[in-house]
């Protein structure tokens, strides 16, 4: 039993600290966390072309000496917890190409970034960025996303003649002003899903436009559309549309999205010969398959047809699929998810 005392006793010896013994460990520790982002890029070689740095907590861009890396193409830098970007003044300008800052707490783009002349992708989605600017310089930007932040005016894009898709999709803008798309002749795919926009208008600028998601908005009428004769793809679910109206130039539709409104009847899509996908649940319409069969039976290419939570279906639950194949024409290969044969 005493042995057992005395053991405990050196025991407690040992815990008091010691000049003469190697007590550093927990400082060590402790030196090792505080400077963490410091050594994240230690052991790249200085010609590095990709850095891919991913969810690492890390607060500061200076602490990782970016200045080294003199032939780096990528940087990636999501889910961090970056407030600045300014020190993207170190990257080299002759050789960036793609930014990523997905998922950050930036607030502002710093005018840092306008140097950056041969950047081709910025993604600065998931931040808390209020206002589009300091982007005027970067003319070779291909592709720009700003998904879920806190912008209220889509402004200051003008001059990214080469822009072919931009992400505005859950934010806090309200309107398209006369001059928002302005410049941007060459771009394909816009999302504005998730935002506030009540009116379609102002998209006279966008020649080329392929694809155009403005889900979950407030839309009232399918309308400004008339410029858009490249549109292929266009997506207005979750919005307030009572009527299948204003489609008569876009000729080259294969993919129309209206899930979620206020459909009553198909109608106004006998001309549109190049449509694949019609999605249309969870409207109002309640109509004649007969009178669907007119409208859609001699589209030579539609293929996909939901009509789910409609009073055609509803009112039809046994008959539905069966009167959808009799009216319609043999490129029909799936109704609301399941494929008619096999």
């Amino acid at each position: 039993m005493s042995n057992n005392n005395n053991n405990n006793q050196v025991i407690d010896q040992q815990d008091i600290p010691n000049p003469s013994l190697p007590t550093e460990v927990i400082p060590d520790t402790h030196e090792e966390y505080i400077c963490a982002d410091s050594e994240l890029t230690d052991d790249l070689p200085d010609e590095t072309e990709v850095i891919d740095l991913v969810h690492l907590k890390i607060e500061a861009m200076e602490d990782l000496k970016l200045y080294r890396f003199k032939r780096l193409v990528q940087l990636c830098l999501r889910q961090n917890l970056i407030e600045s970007i300014s020190e993207v003044d170190s990257l080299p300008v002759e050789t960036i190409k793609d930014l990523d800052f997905y998922d950050n707490r930036i607030k502002h783009i710093s005018k840092n970034i306008n140097k950056l002349v041969n950047l081709e992708n910025l993604d600065l989605s998931f931040n808390k960025i209020k206002h589009i600017k300091n982007l005027d310089n970067l003319v070779n930007l291909q592709n720009l996303y700003f998904v879920q932040n806190r912008i209220s005016t889509i402004e200051n894009l003008s001059t990214l003649k080469n822009l072919k898709n931009l992400e505005l999709g859950g934010n806090e803008i309200r309107e398209i002003a006369p001059d928002s798309f302005k410049g941007l002749e060459n771009l394909q795919e816009i999302w504005l899903g998730k935002n506030s926009i009540p009116k379609l208008v102002n998209l006279h600028h966008l020649k080329n436009l392929r694809v155009l998601s403005i889900q979950s908005n407030r839309l009232r009428k399918i309308e400004g559309l008339e410029e858009l004769e490249n549109l292929e793809e266009l997506y207005l679910s979750h919005n307030y549309l009572t009527k299948i109206e204003g489609l008569e130039h876009n000729k080259k539709l294969t993919i129309i999205d209206i899930t979620s409104n206020k459909i009553t009847k198909v109608e106004n899509m006998k001309h549109l010969v190049h449509l694949t996908d019609f999605w249309a649940s969870f409207n109002k319409i309640d109509q004649s398959f007969e009178s669907i069969g007119e409208e859609l039976g001699k589209l030579p290419r539609l293929d996909t047809l939901y009509l789910e939570g409609n009073p055609i279906q509803s009112k039809n639950e046994t008959s539905y699929r069966r009167k959808l194949v009799m009216n319609l024409g043999p490129s029909l290969q799936k109704i609301d998810a399941t494929y008619i044969r096999g």
